[in-house]
């Protein structure tokens, strides 16, 4: 038994799963916690660990999405996940968030393009090839109608994420796929982490902090 907890609360959806072996045992989610991730994070882990009648002491890994994405949101889960590794000396292992995204869609030809809102007109966005190779490094990019060309003239495109609601109101072009209402999930995490685990692929759980992709910004409050 190869049971690995991942964990995602990179945007408003709070996500926990545990995989055994690469598949999800257990899934529990909440697409419209609305940044409550301190409250439902810890009572999501404690929920699928006694379904799956599954202790702390049989995990093999903590999972954590990496980023990037809500920078609260992140701060949350990758110190929940740091303090159960430490607790229990097993190893982290970090999934690229828009990667995870991008397993969402099942596409034979074309590119997934897998976007997270950042704001005004801004997303967080990679780009990845049927097989689910990354082909673009992840950006923080400005949309514009002419945003991702170079891909919608050649072939079918699957965007995907919160940052499509925006993306769809600029692009019309015929080979524009949107798949609406997703958000990343820990379920696409369990295969992903499984991955990494058997090549030893993990992370200094002293040192590793989240991939924010840009700095933090305060906003002040209305008053």
């Amino acid at each position: 038994m190869n049971y690995i907890l991942n964990i995602e609360t990179s945007t408003t959806n709070c996500s926990v799963s545990l995989s055994n072996n690469g598949e999800t045992v257990v899934l529990k989610e909440d697409y419209n916690s609305n940044y409550s991730h301190a409250e439902r994070l810890h009572v999501y882990i404690d929920e699928v660990l006694k379904e799956a009648n599954v202790s702390l002491g049989d995990l093999k890994a903590i999972a954590i999405s990496k980023g990037p994405g809500s920078y609260t949101g992140l701060r949350i889960g990758v110190s929940a996940a740091k303090g159960l590794c430490f607790a229990l000396d097993i190893p982290l292992i970090s999934i690229p968030t828009l990667e995870s995204l991008a397993h969402q869609v099942s596409a034979e030809t074309g590119v997934i393009i897998p976007m997270l809102d950042a704001r005004r007109m801004e997303v967080y966005s990679a780009v990845f090839d049927a097989n689910y190779n990354q082909i673009r490094d992840t950006q923080a990019q400005i949309l514009d109608d002419n945003s991702f060309g170079m891909y919608l003239d050649v072939g079918e495109v699957f965007f995907i994420g919160n940052g499509v609601n925006k993306t769809k109101e600029l692009i019309s072009h015929t080979n524009a796929i949107f798949i609406e209402s997703k958000l990343p999930s820990a379920n696409e995490m369990s295969q992903l982490a499984y991955q990494k685990y058997k090549k030893s692929d993990i992370e200094d759980v002293a040192y590793f902090e989240p991939y924010y992709l840009k700095d933090f910004i305060a906003i002040k409050p209305k008053s």
